[in-house]
């Protein structure tokens, strides 16, 4: 019987964490940045980004992981696993992104009111 690999590393974590971080990092700044069209607007909320890549992280690794290990059970193969933790580890990164986005989003909708 497999171990279930819940926070371990495959292929779909380390994927899930990478996208998770990049995108936790300029998550809250890029809106922020179209907002105001000012390029500079990228750092003065590097305080922000550096919360949201500490925390887009580690939710990218288990996300992606987490998707990655039920792909994998569902292709065969060495090829279907690396595909699965390829797809899976995309989505968990985007999906632990997607939440730093949104919440850059409510902030500056905040703002204009």
């Amino acid at each position: 019987m497999r171990e279930p690999s819940y926070g371990k590393e495959n292929l779909g974590a380390v994927i899930g964490a990478v996208v998770g971080a990049i995108g936790g990092l300029v998550g809250i700044t890029i809106p922020l940045a179209i907002h105001t069209r000012d390029l500079s607007a990228l750092s003065a909320a590097r305080t922000i980004g550096i919360i949201g890549f500490l925390v887009a992280t580690p939710l990218g690794w288990f996300i992606g992981g987490y998707i990655a290990d039920k792909l994998a059970a569902k292709f065969p193969g060495k090829t279907g696993v690396q595909t699965a933790g390829i797809v899976g580890g995309i989505i968990g990164g985007i999906a632990s992104a997607l939440g730093f986005v949104l919440w850059g989003l409510y902030i500056l909708h905040k703002k204009e009111t």
